[in-house]
């Protein structure tokens, strides 16, 4: 598997692993803890990250 799919693949991990969180945010009644809004926000983080990451893959000639 090329370096471009793995980043790819760890890329939607992370977004499903986000999208749980913040779905489980939107269930509470009240402001999500302070823990998991930084989990949110960290995964955010390695998501921009990745895809800066892909985009330079994708740029650098075979």
């Amino acid at each position: 598997m090329s370096v471009e799919r793995k980043l790819i693949a760890l890329r939607k991990r992370l977004v499903e692993a986000q999208r749980g969180l913040i779905l489980q945010a939107a269930e509470t009644e009240t402001v999500p803890a302070a823990g998991a809004l930084r989990q949110i926000s960290d995964l955010e983080s390695a998501i921009v990250a990745i895809e800066t990451m892909i985009e330079e893959q994708r740029s650098q000639p075979d």
